[in-house]
């Protein structure tokens, strides 16, 4: 909508709201009052066909607040057509019409109709919509910890991102809003009911004694002149309030889908054709009952009949054209041979019990979006181009278990519970919850399988709950990040150098292939990967080998100048809240030591100490790293460039979590901090 768009219609709002209010104090004309009715059943009538057709609830939002609008504009009314009744003894034709036409002139008849509204409305439907918002909103609030951290477990997971994780934010957030409304909303409607009937009892006693002393008519005709148009006014007011009521309700039990109401009717309905031939046969058997009128059983039996044979002729005939189909389709060609040959770089074998994960029409399984999303992060997060990954069945694989290979092997594996969710404990010391317990197969965490209904009691005991298909996603996404060495091919390498080659080629062709080859620039890459550093930017990776390679072709040496060109992006994932660096470094004489015991080799130096000094200088390390993690939630380990990869590989299998980094890679880091000193003898904390 347009500014002026929008200005024009928060002027009409703004005024329609100060009509509503000014009704009740400005007389009004009959002619203009019965424009005013009927305005008024025709906003009820539209609300009613809105909440029908509306494919979700929260696309009607602004129903709660429309409802307030809405009986205001009917209480005000109310308001104006007493005043108009009480001293012209006329309220105008509609509710004169409503008064002789629809009650037939008898205010006795009327008056019943008008309690029995009055009772349907208050005590069925506004009471069970009341109800009904009052739960809805309660369970959406106290549920809202746990899917919020569901949404944080997939985002940090890598299965949706930063945008997507927003948009399901606010969905929840929108979801109490409206529950929340729509329960105080139900109080207006209840309140509309109980003012309605004071209104009307306050009309026939006030109407009768201004009849009787201000207008000489006597007890009888008073009474009927004047409850007449009462009842007429209170069915003209109840009738809108009764419609709107029930779109009220319709609106709050609506489940969550995509259809509208008439269409999700239509399909559960009358998708089953033994249910409406089953119906039909009771109709026909109570037409026979003795004293029962025939006829209208016989022709609703019928029209059951028809619609059940309908249905199931329709049933047959879709089940008779899918087995054209699939008759008609040629056969398929044998596989070749060398085929078999091949092997697939990634596998994601599940057994039969997990297929309802992947089928997305019928079980709305999303395993499939999850294994594009896992690609999509391993993109995002390491600039790995992850080829596709089949998804399969495996009948020797027990019907819960899956199993994730990388060239053929099994990388990893776990079991699945089809139909219940995963509660990972908060840790030590937790409430207990009943359910099966298990570890969780990525961090290697306590866990319990629980059912759908217990999520709410998990998540208020600190639990984090997620869903089958997230925990394996979640796996898959780890051993992506660990393996990320051994997924990246020559091929892959290839790709990227060309993407660089669009926008940069005078870098490409300075570099490959008179200074390295692909070969050279692939190794970098996986040394890269093993260390879980990104090459996203290859033009970076790229530049830094083409000013090195012309010194040097050692693989160990090209790696530690690209590292310190990406310095910045290495280090900022190991800062804290203050952008500082927290590291744990090498005194000057142990460091000096260090470096006279790596030996060099054709095939990759390594760092040699006796077994006794091993251990003494992995323990001082770990006891270091120890102490630092009390000052900062990631420390590294600082060294040389030199030793960088040798104190790595010599630390790795010990400390696999500990980053180890250059002094050349810190230099654009910001501030760096020295949380810990590893000395000969022993670990020194630094004050």
């Amino acid at each position: 909508m347009s500014t002026s768009g929008q200005r024009w219609s928060d002027l009409v709002l703004g005024g329609a709201i100060l009509t509503l209010l000014a009704v009740m104090i400005v007389p009004v004309p009959t002619f203009a009052l019965d424009a005013l009715l009927i305005l008024n059943l025709a906003l009820s009538l539209v609300m009613l066909f809105v909440t029908v057709y509306v494919a979700d609830a929260l696309k009607f939002n602004v129903f709660p607040t429309l409802l307030l609008v809405v009986t205001l504009f009917r209480l005000s009314l109310n308001v104006a057509t007493t005043r108009t009744i009480l001293l012209e003894g006329f309220g105008g034709k509609v509710i004169a019409a409503f008064g002789d036409f629809v009650v037939g002139g008898n205010y006795a008849v009327g008056l019943v109709s008008f309690l029995i509204l009055v009772v349907i409305q208050f005590m069925v439907i506004t009471k069970g919509a009341g109800r009904i918002a009052e739960v809805a909103a309660r369970f959406t609030l106290d549920a809202m910890p746990g899917r919020q951290m569901a949404i944080d477990a997939d985002l940090n997971a890598g299965l949706i991102d930063e945008e997507q994780a927003r948009e399901r934010r606010d969905q929840i957030t929108q979801q109490a809003d409206f529950y929340g409304s729509m329960d105080g909303a139900a109080k207006f409607v209840r309140g509309d009911s109980i003012a309605a009937i004071v209104i009307t009892l306050i009309n026939i006693i006030g109407g009768f004694v201004i009849g009787m002393t201000q207008q000489g008519l006597s007890v009888s005709e008073s009474l009927r002149t004047y409850t007449l148009l009462t009842v007429g006014d209170g069915l003209v007011a109840q009738i809108p309030a009764l419609v709107v009521s029930t779109a009220s309700g319709l609106l709050i039990t609506r489940s969550e889908s995509q259809k509208n109401l008439s269409r999700e009717i239509a399909m559960q309905l009358f998708n089953e054709p033994r249910a409406a031939l089953m119906a039909g046969a009771i109709l026909a058997l109570l037409g026979l009952v003795p004293g029962l009128p025939m006829v209208p059983f016989f022709i609703l039996a019928s029209l059951c009949f028809v619609v059940g044979f309908r249905v199931r002729s329709d049933h047959k005939t879709e089940t008779r054209k899918k087995t054209e189909a699939a008759a008609a389709a040629p056969p398929a060609p044998p596989e070749p041979v060398e085929n078999l040959l091949a092997v697939d770089l990634l596998e994601l074998e599940i057994g039969f019990g997990l297929i309802p994960l992947v089928d997305e029409t019928k079980e709305g399984g999303d395993l499939l979006k999850r294994v594009t999303l896992v690609r999509k992060q391993c993109a995002t997060d390491l600039g790995l181009l992850v080829p596709p990954i089949r998804v399969r069945d495996n009948v020797r694989l027990a019907p819960d278990h899956y199993s994730i290979r990388l060239k053929g092997i099994e990388i990893g594996s776990g079991v699945i519970r089809q139909g219940m969710l995963l509660a990972m404990s908060p840790g030590p010391g937790a409430d207990p919850v009943e359910g099966e317990k298990t570890i969780e197969p990525v961090f290697g965490l306590e866990a319990v399988w629980i059912r759908p209904d217990r999520q709410s009691e998990a998540e208020v005991a600190g639990y984090t709950v997620v869903e089958p298909s997230a925990v394996i996603g979640t796996h898959l996404s780890e051993l992506m990040k660990s393996h990320a060495s051994e997924v990246i091919g020559r091929q892959e390498v290839q790709t990227m150098i060309e993407k660089v080659r669009e926008n940069s080629p005078v870098v490409v062709e300075e570099l490959i292939p008179s200074q390295l080859t692909v070969g050279n620039v692939h190794k970098v890459l996986q040394r890269l990967l093993e260390e879980r550093v990104s090459i996203r930017d290859t033009l970076t990776i790229l530049e830094a080998l083409a000013d090195h390679a012309p010194l040097t072709k050692e693989i160990d040496v090209l790696v530690e100048r690209v590292r310190e060109a990406l310095g910045r992006a290495i280090t900022h994932q190991y800062r804290d809240g203050k952008g500082e660096l927290g590291v744990v470094s090498l005194a000057p004489a142990l460091e000096q030591e260090l470096v006279q015991r790596v030996q060099s080799a054709e095939s990759g130096g390594r760092l040699l100490l006796p077994p006794a000094d091993t251990r003494a200088l992995l323990d001082r390390i770990s006891r270091s790293v120890q102490d630092a993690l009390t000052q900062s939630a990631q420390p590294v380990l600082l060294c040389s460039p030199f030793l960088r990869p040798y104190l790595r590989a010599f630390v790795e299998r010990a400390l696999p979590h500990v980053p180890v980094l250059s002094y050349g890679e810190v230099v654009s880091a910001g501030t760096v901090r020295t949380l810990a000193t590893v000395n000969l003898e022993h670990a020194h904390q630094e004050v």
